[in-house]
């Protein structure tokens, strides 16, 4: 790989990082729970949980849930998600993401997603995202691997890829990102575009705390 670059591979959480999805999954839960009488939640209590799998945050939602429940909640969850969502039921890219993600991309970097989406959610948004679907090389989801913030995902990346964690960026809106992160040696940038506020990304271990994506070109341009 290129040494003009300060890595290698960047690695994109997907909800609060590359797309404005919050909202939609706080109102999808929050329907879901009220659908079926459950005791309601706050939305900034259901909002700090994005970023875990949708089963753990379902958990510490409702630490006494039954996996019955949980598989009743998920399937209500998923069918508000549709509803709510326009077009194919996909949350839009933040302004400014596609192009640097492009731009990323065409400097010669490797792109890989690591989320705590499940595997048919991010193909599905991949699917609605044509225009970056073939940026990524690799990918990871919280359900064919352990959930966030155990760095297993990520272990997982950069074997499949054979590179050194040292040659490897993790770019995430949650303290779950920058943790799982720290917890193998990696370096993690924050964006301000999520769920988790800049200190508490930061106490996580992420280097800095970027407003968007957008500014991250410029980011690692001033790394070189």
């Amino acid at each position: 790989m290129s040494t003009n670059k300060p890595y290698d591979l960047l690695i994109f959480d997907w909800d609060g990082t590359l797309a404005d999805s919050i909202g939609q999954i706080v109102r999808s839960m929050q329907i879901a729970v009220a659908e079926l009488g459950w005791e309601p939640r706050t939305d900034l209590e259901v909002g700090q949980l994005i970023g875990l799998g949708l089963t753990d945050g379902v958990r510490k939602l409702y630490p006494d849930i039954t996996p019955h429940q949980i598989s009743e909640l998920l399937g209500c969850f998923r069918q508000q998600w549709q509803t709510l969502g326009t077009g194919q039921a996909e949350s839009p890219f933040f302004e400014g993401t596609e192009t640097a993600l492009h731009a990323l991309f065409d400097q010669g970097y490797l792109l890989a997603v690591a989320t705590g989406k499940s595997r048919a959610g991010l193909n599905r948004a991949l699917t609605w995202n044509r225009s970056v679907r073939s940026l990524f090389i690799a990918t990871r989801t919280a359900d064919e691997t352990a959930d966030k913030p155990n760095p297993l995902m990520l272990k997982e990346l950069l074997a499949e890829l054979e590179l050194p964690v040292g040659r490897a960026l993790m770019i995430g809106d949650t303290e779950y990102d920058a943790a799982m992160a720290t917890a193998i040696g990696m370096e993690s940038v924050g964006v301000a575009t999520g769920v988790h506020e800049a200190d508490r990304i930061r106490r996580a271990g992420a280097t800095a705390v970027l407003d968007s994506v957008r500014d991250l070109p410029a980011w690692l341009a001033g790394r070189k």
